[in-house]
């Protein structure tokens, strides 16, 4: 079994959660991959550029695939199940389901107008720790990535916490629902999830049958 890391959008592979499961991989002598997703070019980010990288990560010889994606990485990670069936398990942290619907409103319909209009806008990287510009393309790539469209049973595994600011968990509710390959565990936390990351762990080790 390979197991991949999608980090969230405007994180990079050395945040903190990342480097919390990286780390319990270690210990348990179990190779993790963990790409930027950023490509060094988080101006030209779309979420079909992220399915291209991941997908090239995948050894040639159809091992089988588990991938754990967080926020935006966790919906990058869905799609990828989708279409590939070298996948075969999904472990998804507040996974970005419904993404520009929750995003975009935050932005104001002003603020959306000129990005349409100017082809940029300035977004604040977490990662980086500054802003960065990102290319309108981001918007309309991301658009055409509907959550009907998933509708491979692959055994899934989604942790969200219910005090989410940035992705409610109404989002991992409504998709679970109508998906019974799909468990859902809701957390005491928000999207960061940094509070429950030892919760986090014992789930994806039980799910995955880790050593």
């Amino acid at each position: 079994m390979q197991y991949i890391y999608l980090h969230g959008f405007g994180s990079s592979p050395n945040s903190a959660k990342v480097r919390d499961i990286g780390d319990r991989f270690t210990q348990i002598h179990t190779k993790l991959k963990i790409p930027d997703l950023n490509a060094g070019d988080f101006s030209q980010l779309t979420i079909t550029r992220q399915i291209t990288q991941v997908a090239a990560e995948f050894s040639n010889n159809s091992t089988p695939v588990t991938l754990i994606g967080s926020s935006l990485g966790g919906l990058t990670a869905a799609h990828l199940g989708q279409q590939y069936l070298q996948i075969q398990r999904l472990v998804l942290l507040a996974p970005a389901f419904g993404f520009l619907s929750h995003w975009l409103p935050k932005l104001g319909d002003e603020q959306v107008q000129r990005w349409q209009q100017q082809k940029s806008i300035m977004v604040y990287h977490y990662g980086e720790k500054r802003s960065i510009s990102l290319s309108y393309d981001f918007v309309t790539d991301a658009a055409q990535y509907q959550e009907k469209l998933l509708q491979r049973p692959i055994p899934t595994l989604i942790l969200h916490g219910k005090k989410d600011e940035v992705i409610p968990i109404e989002a991992s509710r409504d998709f679970s629902r109508c998906r019974s390959w799909v468990e859902l565990i809701e957390l005491d936390s928000d999207h960061a999830l940094g509070d429950v990351m030892k919760e986090i762990w014992q789930a994806i080790h039980l799910f995955c049958h880790l050593p």
